[in-house]
């Protein structure tokens, strides 16, 4: 354009070399201008897009940060709900996770570093070296308070992963305490028959002996040779009383009932109790005002009850004492029932077993299966009546047997 003013303002001839050269140089710098303005024009346009793209990956980016936050918020309530413990330990030993399960299971205390309990220290160096990576469960014995047992699964991360090892820990002590029970469960049943079993085999030869001893102490036998007899027949009706609880306590055959004079009952329970009382050095005493008052019983099954109670008290009174059974009424018509009480002046019971004296298996006296009392509260139970027990230490024991429903 200056070019062109120039050649219109002057004629050619008059328009110098220099001119010529400005108005070329000048035309240039226009063209250049003129491309950079374009260029500048392309620069913005693209700088405009990549504020755009820059904005729309940075919202992506956020978008990505928040659902991750979400996700690790997630994992972490997870995590925390687990019911076993889950522990990572990194290749440098830092342990870099341990859900409150886990802290739990070390006996840790909330918010106390993991790191700082040589408790941990103890264990995760215990762990590495007895568990191996893989699948399968190993159950250690810890010993550690109420954690007894703990099943362990570890896992190995691969270097790509940064090489960490994964524990997941469940304590398993409860689990193991129902398979001792279980297995001890086992054995007392098979003990059960096999005694079952025994007492049924026993019982019958029993009764041939306690019958011909019967017979020998009905002769007429010398003073000594009697008294011989009646040993005999202590220790046989001792024996017949510990096969009839084996067999009761594991025999689930109801009783036979029908109607029995409980004052008559007593008098011939008393005649039996005899000789064991006389071998004891026990004075047997009776009172009962029970004669004509009926019961539906099993006669047999309520013998064994009062020849429980009678071996216990003997048992108890080595020195010799007195064993005092008495028998009443109480109440009338409808409601009325009978009541019987045996009281020896032996050394008591403690009042901490006193609860428990009628446990199967609970005896303070060595060599006894703990069987008696248990017998007698079932055989009660069984007869719609209860039994109960009273005792202070160094002033003997009594024992209530109570039937409900008795006539007239």
């Amino acid at each position: 354009m200056a070019t062109s003013l120039l050649h219109r303002c002057a004629p050619p001839e008059t328009v110098s070399p220099e001119e010529q050269s400005l108005a070329r140089a000048f035309a240039s710098f226009t063209e250049a201008a003129g491309s950079l303005e374009r260029s500048y024009t392309q620069l913005q346009a693209e700088v405009a897009r990549l504020r755009r793209e820059l904005e729309d990956t940075n919202r992506d980016l956020a978008r990505s940060l928040d659902e991750n936050h979400r996700m690790r918020q997630h994992l972490n309530r997870i995590l925390e709900g687990l019911p076993c413990g889950v522990l990572v330990l990194e290749a440098d030993g830092h342990i870099s996770i341990a859900n409150p399960e886990t802290q739990h299971l070390l006996g840790v205390a909330a918010g106390e570093a993991l790191e700082d309990s040589e408790q941990v220290r103890s264990w995760t160096c215990d762990l590495l070296r007895r568990i191996p990576p893989g699948s399968s469960e190993h159950e250690y014995h810890c010993r550690k308070g109420a954690l007894e047992w703990v099943a362990i699964r570890h896992a190995q991360l691969q270097a790509e992963d940064g090489v960490s090892s994964i524990f997941i820990l469940q304590d398993i002590s409860a689990r193991k305490r129902l398979e001792r029970e279980y297995e001890l469960l086992q054995r007392r049943q098979a003990l059960a028959q096999m005694s079952a079993v025994l007492a049924h085999e026993i019982r019958n030869p029993l009764g041939s002996l306690e019958l011909f001893a019967g017979l020998l102490a009905g002769s007429e036998l010398a003073g000594e040779q009697r008294e011989w007899v009646e040993h005999m027949q202590a220790g046989l009706r001792t024996l017949a009383a510990t096969m009839n609880n084996v067999l009761h306590f594991h025999s689930g055959a109801q009783p036979e009932m029908a109607p029995l004079d409980l004052g008559q009952w007593l008098r011939s329970l008393h005649h039996f109790l005899r000789p064991l009382a006389q071998q004891a050095k026990v004075h047997l005493e009776l009172v009962q005002g029970l004669d004509g008052v009926m019961v539906a019983a099993d006669r047999h099954r309520l013998e064994q009850v009062l020849l429980n109670l009678a071996l216990n008290a003997f048992r108890f009174m080595p020195g010799g004492g007195v064993l005092r059974i008495s028998g009443q009424r109480r109440g009338k018509a409808a409601g009325a029932s009978a009541e019987i009480e045996v009281a020896d002046t032996g050394p008591g019971i403690a009042p901490e077993n006193l609860a428990r004296v009628f446990e199967a298996g609970f005896t303070t006296r060595p060599g006894s299966p703990g069987l008696g009392l248990a017998v007698c509260q079932t055989i009660m139970q069984q007869h719609g009546g209860t039994i109960t027990a009273t005792s202070r230490p160094g002033r003997g024991t009594k024992f209530r047997l109570e039937f409900p429903g008795v006539n007239p």
